[in-house]
């Protein structure tokens, strides 16, 4: 009789239906630290974005280019030279050009102009970039600190209920403080990829600034003939 009892009762429990949470249910559980998170993932999409949409629009080769301004350097057509590197509108041109408008100026003073164009150049490509690094490295931080709060939150209810602590209920609390310290690093680990293809990106665009410069001072030298 004992055996049937407890099959019976065993056959009647209602068997427990799977939890279905959606992307916004998930936000709202986890509260004040998801809307920072957010803020700070599309800001880091935003300054990816920019970035390498522009690196990529100067990103070309600058072989053509540089061998129209010395053919024009070396037939002693100056505004020539001018006026590729105005019509080309790229870091390259830019620096270039600078390096055109010192000629009849000692080398060096030729040199030191090119080189701060340049320089001033690369500051602007890199605009921004330095903030990814800090997204990626503050989002697991804001992530864990809302996790510590909604800790905190769930044992401050388990002290007010003085030991009767339902288990799921507290299944619950953990799991939805632990969300924030997931979604800390579903931010970082992108805005880090995404900071190191920048940052790779710039410095192979920067080797072809520094092989245009030089190409560009090496015509200057060139003996006379």
């Amino acid at each position: 009789m004992v055996w049937l009892q407890t099959s019976i009762g065993e056959g009647t429990l209602p068997s427990p239906k799977p939890v279905e949470l959606t992307l916004l249910d998930f936000i709202l559980m986890g509260g004040w630290a998801m809307v920072i998170l957010i803020l700070l993932a599309a800001i880091g999409l935003y300054i990816f974005l920019e970035r390498y949409l522009l690196v990529a629009k100067y990103d070309r080769d600058p072989h053509h280019f540089m061998e129209q301004v010395k053919a024009a350097i070396r037939q002693g057509d100056v505004r020539r030279a001018e006026a590729l590197c105005v019509a080309t509108q790229t870091p390259f041109a830019r620096m270039v050009g600078k390096g055109i408008s010192r000629l009849g100026s000692p080398l060096p003073d030729i040199m030191a102009a090119v080189q701060n164009q340049g320089n001033l150049e690369i500051l602007q490509l890199e605009k921004n970039v330095p903030y990814l690094a800090t997204i990626a490295a503050l989002s697991p931080m804001v992530g864990f600190l809302g996790t510590v709060t909604g800790l905190i939150q769930a044992f401050m209810k388990i002290s007010q209920l003085q030991g009767n602590v339902n288990p799921a209920a507290l299944a619950d609390g953990i799991y939805e403080a632990m969300i924030t310290t997931a979604a800390g690093l579903i931010v970082a680990i992108p805005m880090q990829f995404a900071y190191n293809l920048l940052v790779n990106r710039i410095q192979s665009f920067i080797l072809k600034m520094e092989g245009a410069s030089t190409d560009f001072l090496d015509v200057l030298q060139e003996p006379v003939k």
